[in-house]
């Protein structure tokens, strides 16, 4: 089992997967972040570990786009992402909900508005969040780790404008009420605005 996704690696299994739903009759959407987003968008290229799903989307009957939390994955979701674990040889978490938890503390604002869609296989259609969501989630994964982590190294190379940083920054102090995140969160800022100057 590989534990390391590269963009053709990302594109490949999205493809098996919507191909099963499509022959099941099925076509479902998912809302994906993190660094298979970032890689898929071609922001960066790096290897990541997962696709992270924080929403399922359907339109209501106006039509309109509407996100839900993510889990529980539908059953014919789960079972073809186990089938293309084992057809392609992929962790079982290749694709997870973890993050869905952020459904709990709120969700970067404007994210419905900021997501682009691709098909996949005919029966998925994956939704990209863009670059105020992923500017908003990083930092926050960053000010939540280590110094230098991956998240810190992604939000550098995503190069945020200071209006685009202190949007994101505004949301994510939001995000826990530690007497000590308000200063981790302008660390992870002052070391991006030094990366990106």
């Amino acid at each position: 089992m590989t534990g390391e996704l590269w963009v053709e690696q990302l594109e490949g299994a999205l493809a098996a997967l919507g191909e099963i739903l499509a022959a099941g009759g099925n076509r479902l959407a998912i809302v994906v972040v993190g660094g298979a987003t970032m890689n898929l968008l071609g922001i960066i290229r790096r290897s990541t570990s997962d696709i992270d799903v924080i929403a399922r989307a359907h339109r209501d009957e106006t039509g309109a786009l509407r996100i839900v939390p993510p889990e529980p994955f539908p059953p014919e979701l789960s079972q073809a992402i186990r089938t293309v674990a084992r057809d392609l040889g992929l962790a079982d978490e290749w694709m997870n909900a973890v993050v869905g938890a952020q459904w709990a503390l709120g969700l970067p604002p404007d994210m419905t508005e900021d997501i682009t869609w691709r098909n996949y296989g005919g029966g998925l259609d994956v939704g990209l969040v863009g670059r105020r969501t992923l500017i908003a989630l990083k930092l926050f994964a960053a000010a939540d780790g280590a110094p230098g982590s991956v998240h810190a190294q992604d939000l550098v190379a995503l190069q945020p404008t200071p209006a685009e940083l202190a949007s994101a920054v505004e949301w994510v102090l939001t995000q826990d009420e530690a007497p000590e995140w308000t200063s981790l969160v302008e660390e992870v800022c002052k070391h991006v605005e030094r990366s990106c100057s």
